[in-house]
């Protein structure tokens, strides 16, 4: 990324491949802007609904990315841009460049270090 710095998120980066990527079978992630999309039963019966959010912030020099997950995306960005999160906060403000919406925690939080590796960088330039 000549020219680009990514600010730590909360995965370090990890060593990784494309391949490795495929074995997941992601499939087609669903979006949404709130990432709350899937509904599923509480403890209580009652409904919940709950997903786990990756996404891409881009300051606002375009100099700059950050690389998280969140369920609450809207409450996030807010963080961000308020300072709120020592990461990113001397990079504010930031945009939102890149969030894909994913039901099961544990695939997004491998695409999430996937993304953070340098073959995953690349693809991230390239792609989102």
């Amino acid at each position: 990324m000549h020219g680009m710095q990514e600010v730590g998120g909360s995965i370090p980066p990890g060593s990784t491949s494309l391949r490795w990527l495929r074995q997941l079978r992601l499939g087609k992630p669903s979006r949404s802007e709130g990432c709350r999309v899937v509904a599923h039963l509480g403890e209580d019966g009652r409904q919940r609904l709950s997903m786990k959010c990756f996404y891409i912030l881009e300051s606002l020099d375009s100099e700059h990315f950050y690389i998280g997950i969140t369920d609450d995306l809207r409450a996030r960005l807010a963080k961000h841009n308020a300072g709120e999160v020592p990461h990113t906060s001397k990079y504010r403000p930031w945009r939102l460049k890149t969030y894909v919406a994913f039901s099961d925690e544990a695939r997004a939080i491998a695409f999430e270090k996937y993304l953070k590796s340098g073959s995953g960088r690349a693809f991230a330039k390239k792609r989102l």
